[in-house]
């Protein structure tokens, strides 16, 4: 089939639009080249800093920093003495790393089919899959809208379940007026890889209201080592310490926390450009062949995705030659996500087909996330609107 561009002789923009970008100025290059001068590298002050302003903003006393969300989700779950034989139960709907953590503890990933409208893990699926040895729940607040929070810590109270939220699109959200962060769970893990509301280049932060839960996992966190290693080599440090568990290399770089300072103080900022781009997209695609993802009435979305659904029903072609169309017209797009079953490793291990999980098949089948991001200009958004226009009338039945 020939595509527009072809076509048309002519890309809707000259440069090519990714689909997510950070935004960082000299301020940050600043607070890095600060750290790069005093000699201290690696963790120390400045992450020390970060970890009390997060605590700050999310108002919960502990947060402790990681070099990945990825990192804070694995610490969290050997902290919680989740091992072999025990069962976690997670969003089908999810990066890899959600359940990769809970196969690298010996555990048993139990995966849950997706709510149609927000593709967060349905709720109403989750009693259905507790057995005698379910340990734990992870939610996924998929594109930054909280799961239904309400019910899945009732049914972690009545189970005696413990709750690790994978918050790592989460950033900024709320849940009936509480931030993502400090619900009831045990543990709320964030990201900051480059495309997160916020990033540090890669790292993530965990935070709890448990000092005990804090303690073990800032053990677990650094080589299993019972004291502040970081300070070891400061004057008026010890040189001595004990290695108490079998722990990670999972600590977060000064310089990595510098620019998380300056990106952390940033937040509201971001988030409300984010929801000024969704507000337009609302406005400008709505009458268009696509769902799009629908408001959210119980709290604060973080907007860190734009996934929409197209109708495939109305169109010549499929989600990948529309994507790679887009392409043509120099707009990135990227779907989120390919569906854990459909992976070899978790379809081979764990006998994992579509059939399994109908409402996650039938949404892959027709997802992208389109371009949203704090630096994305409205002339950005303007050209992403365009193209799909031309798309959709160019595919159109």
């Amino acid at each position: 089939m020939t595509l527009p561009k072809v076509a048309g002789g002519q890309a809707t923009r000259d440069q090519f639009l990714p689909f997510s970008a950070p935004w960082l100025e000299e301020e940050e290059i600043e607070a890095v080249t600060s750290v790069l001068r005093s000699d201290w590298l690696t963790t120390g002050h400045r992450t020390l800093e970060f970890e009390e302003q997060f605590s700050r903003y999310i108002e919960i006393p502990y947060s402790l920093a990681f070099n990945s969300c990825t990192g804070g989700l694995h610490t969290a779950l050997a902290a919680l003495e989740i091992g072999p034989d025990d069962e976690v139960i997670t969003s089908v709907f999810t990066f890899a790393a959600t359940a990769n953590v809970i196969c690298h503890q010996g555990a048993k990933p139990v995966l849950v089919d997706i709510d149609p409208q927000t593709l967060n893990l349905d709720a109403n699926l989750i009693e259905s899959k507790i057995t005698k040895h379910t340990k734990a729940i992870i939610p996924v607040h998929y594109g930054g809208r909280p799961c239904q929070m309400d019910r899945i810590l009732q049914i972690a109270n009545a189970y005696r379940l413990h709750i690790v939220e994978d918050a790592a699109h989460a950033l900024g959200a709320e849940w009936q007026g509480v931030k993502i962060g400090r619900l009831a769970s045990d543990c709320t893990c964030f990201s900051f890889y480059p495309t997160k509301n916020i990033t540090t280049g890669e790292g993530g932060m965990n935070t709890t209201s448990s000092m005990e839960l804090a303690q073990s996992m800032k053990v677990w966190r650094l080589h299993g080592i019972n004291r502040d290693a970081w300070n070891r080599y400061l004057e008026g440090g010890s040189w001595y310490y004990e290695v108490v568990k079998p722990g990670f290399k999972y600590n977060l770089t000064d310089i990595a926390s510098a620019i998380g300072l300056v990106q952390l103080s940033k937040t509201e900022f971001f988030q409300k450009r984010r929801e000024t781009r969704v507000q337009q997209y609302w406005k400008a695609l709505g009458s268009l062949p696509i769902d799009l993802p629908p408001p959210f009435a119980e709290g604060r979305h973080a907007w860190h995705l734009f996934p929409v659904q197209l109708k495939l029903e109305d169109l010549r072609v499929g989600r990948d030659e529309f994507m790679e169309a887009l392409r043509l017209e120099n707009i990135g797009t990227s779907v989120h996500f390919i569906p854990l079953y459909r992976m070899p490793y978790y379809r081979d291990r764990f006998g994992l087909q579509p059939d399994d999980f109908p409402v996650a098949e039938h949404v892959f089948q027709k997802l992208l996330s389109l371009p949203l991001f704090a630096r994305m200009t409205e002339e950005d958004l303007d050209s992403v609107v365009r193209a799909v226009k031309k798309l959709v009338e160019w595919f159109g039945r």
